[in-house]
C-alpha cells in the first residue's frame, strides 16, 4: 500500500459558472476576485463562464476554452471528439473508445507509448497526474465538464505546470435541474449519462454519473468506463466561498495492438499474431489490456479581502492501474496515492482588470506507490519478477506581474521554480528473476540474474518568462513572449523493462540516469475578432535540450529512455470561427508541427517520429430550422507522418468525414444522430513510435470504420 505524508501549497483554481446558475471550477487567473453580493441568478457563487473566457483570452500566450459552442454528438463524448477543434492540441486515436489516445501539445511527451507525461491534466483545478507527473489519459472525462480550459506552453506555469506542453483543466458544473442522455450504435457502443443539482440561497450542489462501453471495431477491442462524482459549494460569508468535490472513475480496455501495412489494408479489424506472421506482438496469445481506477477528493476555498485574494486547496487521488503488456514487458501493476496542496495569492487593485496585478502560487505534490511486474503467460498473470516502492515529490513555485504600460500595453514577467525527487526502492530481494520464452516446443520457464534497480534522483530548475501584450481595441490582442520550460522525468522514464521479444519476457530493467528536459520558447500571437469572425493564432519556436525519448526496438519492445541532445520544436496553432452565411457557421483548427533533431550524431536533422506535420479539423453547423441542426466535420492529415526517428517508415495521409444532427422535440427533449467515417476510409489513426523501424513491422493502429450512432437527451 502507498505511504503518503506531507502537506503542500499549490496554484489556484478558480470558480466560474453560467448566468443560469451553472458553475464550474475554472483555472482562469483571478476569476474569484469578483463575487456578486446580490442574489439574482446564481452568479454570486462565481464569475460567469463568459467572464472566465474573457480572462483566459487576456493571457498573452496559447490558451483556449471549449464548452457550449455546439452540442455534443454523443451522450458520452470521447477526448478526441472534445478536443478536436482546439488548435495546438493533437489527439491521435488508439483504439476508438475512452482508452488512451496519444495527446500531445507542442510535442511534449510525444514519444511515450502510451503518452503518460508532458501535460498537467486537471479536474476542477486539482491534478489527476501522479506526483511524478505521469497520468492515465483515459481518466479525463470531457462529458462531465461544462468548460475545458487549455493552457499551452508557459501559460500553464501559474497552474504548477512548467512542462513544454502545458495544462488542460476539465471544469465540472454546479447546476440546478436534471439532465439525462442515452445512446448507442455501431461496434456495440452503448452509453448513458445523468446529472442533477440544486441551487439554494447559500448552498449549491451537483451529482453526475456516466457510463460507456463498446465491443470495438476490431477483434480484442472492447472498452468500458464508468465515472461518478459530486460537488457541494457553499458561500460561507460575503468574502469566503468553499467547494468540496469527490469522484471515482473505473476504466478498462483491450489493447488490440498494431498491424503491418499489408494487414491494415487487407483487414483493419484483425489483430497481430506476432512472428512469423509479423514483426510485432502476439495479441492473440498475450491479450494485452489495461484496467485502472482512480478515486479523487478535494476542496477549494477562496477568501476575498478587498483587493486581495487567497485561494487554498487540497486534493488526494488514489489510483490502481493494471497494464497487461505483451510478454516482452509483462503485467505491470501500480497502486498508490498522491496528495496535492496549493496556495495562491493575487493582488488586484483594479476590479475591472482581466488579470491581477500580482499573483504568486505554490504547489506541492507528494506520492508513493507500490509497483509489481509479473510475466504475461499467454494472457494470464505468471510469476512475479519485480517489486518496487516508488516515491515522488514535486514542488512548483511561481510569481508574476501584469503591469499596465499606458492604456493598451501590458508587460507580464514571471518566474517559476521546480524541485522534484524520484525514488525507487527495489524490494525484489533475490539473486534471480524468472524468465519465460515461447518456443516451437512450448513455453520454457527459467531463471536469470537479478540486478538491483534502486535509484534516488533529484531535479531542480528555474523557468523565467517575459510577455508583452498590446490591445489596440477591445476586440484584438497581440502578444509576444519568451519563456523557459523544465520537465523532470517520470518513473515510467526512469524504470522500464528491457530485453524482451515478441516471444520472450524481459531480461532486466533499464534505470537510466536522465536529465530533466528543458526548452527555450519564443512565440507571437494574435487573438481577435472582426464582425462575426474570431481568430486565434500563435506561432512558436522552441530550442529543446535533453528531450526525453522513450524508445522501442524493431519488434516494438521497450528500450531504455534516453535524452536527445538538441531538438527543435516549431509550430503554428490557428483557430478560426464564425458565421459563413445566415444560419451556417464554421470552425477551423489547424496545427502545423515541425519537430526535428538538431545535428544529432545518429539521427541528423530527421523529423521526430509520431508528429503529424499538418493536422486540419473543419466543422460546419447549419441551423435548418430553429429546432433542427445538422453538422459535418473533416479530420485531415494531408502529409505522411514518420513512424521512426530514422525516418525510414511513414504513415500515409488520410481524410475522414463525420456527420451529425440534433432535433429538439421540445424544451425538455431532443434526439441526436451521427455517422462517423462516412466514406468508410481505411487508415491508421495513430502508430507506434520507434527509433528504428524494420521491414514488415507491425506499427499501424487502424482507425474505426463507418459507424452509426443515435440517442436521446432530456432536461428537466
Amino acid at each position: 500500500m502507498a505511504r503518503i505524508g506531507g502537506l503542500g501549497f499549490v496554484t489556484a483554481v478558480l470558480l466560474a459558472g453560467t448566468a443560469t446558475g451553472a458553475l464550474a471550477q475554472s483555472a482562469t487567473p483571478g476569476s474569484t476576485t469578483v463575487l456578486d453580493a446580490v442574489v439574482v441568478d446564481g452568479t454570486r457563487w462565481s464569475d460567469t463562464v463568459q467572464r472566465a473566457r474573457e480572462r483566459l483570452a487576456a493571457i498573452p500566450g496559447g490558451v483556449a476554452a471549449i464548452g457550449g459552442e455546439e452540442p455534443a454528438a454523443r451522450a458520452v463524448p470521447t477526448l478526441s471528439e472534445a478536443l478536436a477543434l482546439v488548435p495546438g492540441v493533437v489527439v491521435q486515436r488508439f483504439f476508438g473508445g475512452n482508452d488512451q489516445p496519444r495527446v500531445q501539445i507542442r510535442g511534449s511527451g510525444l514519444q511515450q507509448n502510451p503518452v503518460e507525461r508532458g501535460i498537467l491534466v486537471l479536474r476542477d483545478g486539482l491534478p489527476i497526474n501522479r506526483a511524478d507527473g505521469s497520468y492515465i489519459v483515459g481518466l479525463a472525462n470531457p462529458g462531465q465538464a461544462s468548460l475545458i480550459e487549455v493552457y499551452r506552453g508557459y501559460t500553464a506555469n501559474r497552474l504548477g505546470a512548467s512542462v513544454l506542453g502545458g495544462a488542460i483543466n476539465f471544469a465540472s458544473p454546479v447546476e440546478a435541474g436534471t439532465s439525462v442522455s442515452a445512446g448507442g450504435g455501431s461496434f456495440g457502443a452503448a452509453e448513458v449519462s445523468a446529472r442533477t443539482g440544486f441551487d439554494s440561497d447559500r448552498f449549491a450542489g451537483s451529482f453526475s454519473i456516466d457510463s460507456s462501453r463498446r465491443d470495438g471495431f476490431r477483434r480484442h477491442n472492447g472498452s468500458r468506463r464508468t465515472s461518478v462524482g459530486g460537488t457541494i459549494e457553499a458561500e460561507i460569508s460575503d468574502s469566503v466561498t468553499t467547494r468540496a468535490f469527490i469522484g471515482y472513475t473505473d476504466l478498462g480496455f483491450d489493447v488490440s495492438g498494431p498491424l503491418t501495412l499489408s494487414a491494415l489494408n487487407a483487414d483493419p479489424t484483425q489483430i497481430s499474431l506476432g512472428p512469423p506472421t509479423s514483426l510485432g506482438p502476439n495479441v492473440e496469445r498475450d491479450r494485452p489490456r489495461r484496467e485502472a481506477t482512480q478515486f479523487l477528493i478535494g476542496s477549494r476555498t477562496s477568501i476575498v479581502l478587498d483587493d486581495h485574494l487567497f485561494d487554498i486547496g487540497l486534493g488526494y487521488t488514489y489510483t490502481e492501474d493494471m497494464f497487461r503488456f505483451p510478454v516482452s514487458s509483462g503485467v505491470r501493476r501500480t497502486e498508490g496515492g498522491d496528495l496535492t496542496g496549493l496556495l495562491r495569492y493575487a493582488y488586484q487593485p483594479d476590479a475591472d482588470a482581466l488579470l491581477p496585478l500580482f499573483e504568486t502560487t505554490a504547489q506541492y505534490s507528494i506520492g508513493s506507490a507500490e509497483r509489481t511486474y509479473n510475466i504475461n503467460r499467454a494472457g494470464a498473470g505468471g510469476p512475479a519478477f519485480s517489486r518496487n516502492d516508488l516515491d515522488a515529490k514535486t514542488l512548483s513555485l511561481t510569481a508574476g506581474l501584469n503591469v499596465p504600460v499606458g492604456d493598451a500595453v501590458t508587460l507580464s514577467p514571471s518566474l517559476s521554480y521546480t524541485y522534484a525527487t524520484r525514488g525507487n526502492d527495489d524490494l525484489w530481494g533475490t539473486a534471480t528473476r524468472p524468465w519465460l520464452g515461447f518456443t516451437p516446443g512450448g513455453p520454457v520457464l527459467s531463471r536469470i540474474p537479478a540486478v538491483d534497480t534502486s535509484y534516488d534522483r533529484s531535479y531542480s530548475g528555474w523557468s523565467p518568462a517575459l510577455a508583452a501584450s498590446w490591445r489596440p481595441d477591445e476586440s484584438n490582442l497581440l502578444f509576444a513572449a519568451i519563456s523557459r520550460s523544465f520537465e523532470p522525468p517520470t518513473h515510467d522514464d526512469l524504470l522500464g523493462t528491457m530485453g524482451g521479444t515478441p516471444n520472450s519476457s524481459a531480461t532486466g530493467f533499464s534505470t537510466p540516469d536522465l536529465d530533466a528536459q528543458t526548452a527555450t520558447t519564443v512565440e507571437i500571437g494574435w487573438r481577435g475578432s472582426y464582425e462575426t469572425w474570431n481568430v486565434d493564432a500563435v506561432a512558436y519556436y522552441s530550442w529543446v535540450d535533453d528531450e526525453l525519448l522513450s524508445l522501442r526496438d524493431s519488434s516494438g519492445s521497450l528500450l531504455a529512455a534516453v535524452n536527445a541532445d538538441r531538438t527543435i520544436h516549431a509550430g503554428l496553432e490557428l483557430g478560426v470561427s464564425g458565421e459563413i452565411v445566415q444560419a451556417l457557421t464554421g470552425r477551423l483548427a489547424y496545427t502545423f508541427q515541425d519537430f526535428r533533431f538538431d545535428d544529432d550524431p545518429v539521427r541528423g536533422d530527421n523529423r521526430l517520429a509520431g508528429a503529424p506535420r499538418h493536422v486540419v479539423h473543419l466543422a460546419l453547423q447549419y441551423a435548418v430550422t430553429e429546432d433542427w441542426d445538422i453538422g459535418a466535420a473533416l479530420q485531415w492529415v494531408p502529409a505522411k507522418t514518420p513512424v521512426d526517428n530514422m525516418n525510414t517508415l511513414y504513415a500515409d495521409p488520410y481524410a475522414v468525414v463525420d456527420l451529425k444532427t440534433e432535433y429538439r422535440i421540445s424544451e425538455a427533449f431532443s434526439l441526436y444522430g451521427a455517422v462517423t467515417n462516412l466514406f468508410d476510409k481505411t487508415y491508421a489513426s495513430s502508430t507506434l513510435v520507434l527509433d528504428q523501424a524494420g521491414p514488415g513491422q507491425a506499427v499501424y493502429l487502424p482507425g474505426d470504420g463507418r459507424g452509426f450512432y443515435a440517442g436521446i437527451k432530456a432536461r428537466f
